[in-house]
């Protein structure tokens, strides 16, 4: 149970990244985040985004192992 906690708590973290680099790069709070300069962050916006789906992705690939539980693929993922 212990291990699932975790699991959801990197999940949860993968996703508030997946959030600041996909749709708050350019926003006063993304370039708090990343000291990033207006200029810099609109150079770098194509990037920020793709940044964001890898770690998309790795939420998805997180929840999902947890949904399936016990059950035989859940080791494989």
């Amino acid at each position: 149970m212990i291990a699932n906690v975790l699991i959801a708590a990197v999940a949860l973290l993968h996703v508030w990244f997946m959030v600041l680099e996909m749709f708050l790069w350019r926003k006063p709070i993304g370039l708090r985040t990343f000291g990033r300069s207006q200029a810099e962050a609109d150079s770098s916006a194509v990037l920020a985004a793709n940044q964001g789906l890898y770690n998309g992705f790795l939420a998805a690939g997180l929840v999902w192992s947890l949904v399936l539980g016990d059950a035989p693929p859940a080791r494989a993922i």
